[in-house]
């Protein structure tokens, strides 16, 4: 009896070490304001800077994995801290404890800070006309009261984009005072994948309205076929708008060009979100690089943020690169004398 109890026992205290082991697991990865990193050993796709005034501090979002959304911080945009958690995925979360987080990004809006970030619940939703599964993937907006997080749902775990399409990479955009939502349907569904646009509510929660088509994949610049092929893929990805110093109304998107992914330049004749949208016949990059986003650093300076692949090193990877823009004129343009931090 003595011998059975000291197993229990044994049992018992081996699993309270467990338990306190994973929490301490969990709590290294806390915020902390130590600037080790440097730029270049960083891999991340899609990276999205949040140049927070109220701190004089960059936020840098991107895409991971395995139930956390993460971040790092920088004074320079050189010198980084480790990551660190602004968002957990709970059990209940429609997408599950252990989803992805793609493209995340933070917008401030009316005092709070906004992340919005796509999730992949990994289950067959549908099959497309090639005979291929496609899952439930859509982008979620949250809230927190800093760019550090933590944020928290406030839509009673539901998705901003349509229930019955796959789509991802939302953006905010507001347009006369009024919020909107622009995001990727996924040509995983469709094959000719789709930017749309959708008004949100002044809070950001779940839209009422339906969605409406900017331009579709098929619209890229390079794109030599006369009509889409209804078995070859288009794709949308990474949009991010803008307006020029002239007040021209830009987007930037990206896309597949053969195996080379890209960057390419949008921009709406009208000056409204409605469009018509004419694409810029001349890339913006074009060497395996893209997912950009724009920012204005607190000197100034207007620069790019995309994720790109070197060719030349021995382990190729998704890295993030800052490049100073010109938005001066009608159009963007990289700035080939500019600052380049990679």
């Amino acid at each position: 009896m003595i011998k059975l109890k000291l197993v229990v026992m044994k049992k018992i205290l081996l699993s309270l070490l467990i338990l306190v082991a994973l929490a301490v697991k969990g709590q290294t990865q806390e915020f902390k304001p130590e600037f080790t990193v440097p730029l270049g050993d960083i891999n991340l796709s899609d990276p999205f800077i949040c140049a927070d005034e109220t701190e004089k501090t960059y936020y840098m979002y991107g895409s991971g994995g395995n139930g956390t959304v993460m971040a790092r911080a920088s004074k320079d945009l050189k010198m980084w801290t480790e990551r660190f958690v602004v968002y957990r995925f709970p059990a209940e979360h429609w997408a599950g404890d252990r989803a992805p987080s793609w493209a995340a990004e933070v917008h401030k809006y009316k005092g709070k800070y906004y992340l919005f970030t796509t999730s992949d619940d990994r289950k067959p939703m549908g099959k497309n006309i090639r005979g291929e599964d496609y899952p439930r993937r859509a982008t979620q907006i949250y809230v927190a009261d800093s760019p550090k997080g933590p944020f928290r749902d406030f839509t009673n775990n539901q998705q901003h984009t349509p229930r019955e399409w796959p789509a991802l990479d939302g953006t905010l955009w507001i347009e006369n005072g009024k919020p909107y939502m622009i995001f990727c349907r996924e040509w995983l569904q469709t094959m000719n994948g789709t930017m749309e646009a959708v008004k949100l509510p002044k809070d950001l929660g779940v839209p009422s309205e339906k969605p409406f088509t900017l331009f579709t994949g098929f619209d890229a610049p390079y794109i030599t076929e006369s009509e889409p092929d209804p078995k070859k893929s288009y794709v949308t990805d990474g949009c991010f708008l803008f307006r020029t110093q002239t007040n021209k109304l830009g987007m930037i998107w990206s896309s597949w060009k053969g195996k080379d992914y890209v960057l390419i330049a949008a921009y709406s004749q009208s000056g409204k979100l409605k469009g018509p949208w004419i694409q810029d016949k001349e890339l913006l990059f074009e060497a395996n690089g893209g997912h950009g986003m724009l920012f204005r650093t607190f000197d100034g300076k207007f620069m790019l943020s995309m994720h790109y692949v070197d060719p030349n090193d021995e382990r190729p990877t998704r890295q993030p690169m800052f490049r100073e823009v010109d938005d001066s004129g009608d159009m963007l343009v990289i700035r080939k004398d500019g600052i380049l931090l990679k």
